[in-house]
């Protein structure tokens, strides 16, 4: 992971300058900006791996400014927050975050959610999977996107990488646990509000009726299971 390219959002300058220096000396190439405008103006013109992104920031707050990064961008987010309310970090995680650390950090437990961030698997490895027919519902995991009823919905990475881990465990009851340490990473395993954000989010794509799902069924107090239809 050495030199990925990491872009700090936080009004703070200490906490800036902290991180700053924190992950250029473990070999990552660090830029910070001061808002969620001046975020957006980097990203016009620099690519990143990844974004640590202040949650609660004046003028344009952390949640518009990750909507507006992933409305153009696969870019990995991590959103940095104060607030342990379960409803803030959904909040997050329903603006496009790939997940949050919560303020104040223990820096090694900031540094396992960055690396287990950045293993994210490249798109090139899993272009040649198959694309996967759910009575009218074509999922391509190539052009991660969804195609219902003649329109195409795009998976954000993280959908795409829970999805397609469904897909190639089909029909097997996945315990939460399991489901987050494929996912997001071995660090992972207490993060229930994770899976219950994304399956949400996974089933408006694919279910005919999300609020009774036939793909991704609930298992309760276990987990998920992915029912595939007969080929």
């Amino acid at each position: 992971m050495n030199n990925s390219r990491i872009l700090v959002v936080d009004d703070e300058p200490q906490l800036r300058r902290a991180l700053r220096t924190t992950l250029s000396a473990l070999g990552f190439v660090v830029a910070d900006a001061e808002s969620g405008e001046a975020a957006l103006d980097t990203l016009r013109g620099e690519r990143f791996d990844l974004i640590l992104l202040d949650i609660n920031m004046p003028g344009i707050s952390g949640l518009e400014t990750c909507r507006a990064i992933r409305a153009r961008s696969e870019v990995s987010i991590l959103m940095l927050t104060v607030r342990d309310r379960a409803e803030d970090k959904i909040q997050a995680l329903d603006a496009g975050a790939d997940g949050y650390v919560t303020k104040p950090f223990d820096p090694n437990e900031l540094l396992a959610r960055i690396r287990a961030t950045l293993r994210r698997a490249p798109a090139s490895a899993l272009a040649e999977s198959r694309t996967l027919y759910l009575d009218g519902i074509e999922i391509s995991f190539r052009d991660r996107h969804v195609k219902a009823g003649g329109r195409i919905t795009r998976l954000t990475p993280k959908e795409f990488d829970l999805l397609h881990y469904f897909a190639t465990h089909p029909n097997s009851v996945l315990t939460h646990d399991r489901i987050l340490q494929a996912v997001w990473g071995p660090e992972y395993g207490d993060e229930v509000e994770y899976l219950r954000v994304f399956v949400n989010q996974l089933r408006k794509k694919i279910e005919p009726d999300p609020s009774r799902p036939r793909y991704i069924l609930t298992e309760p107090w276990l987990g998920y299971r992915f029912h595939a239809p007969a080929p």
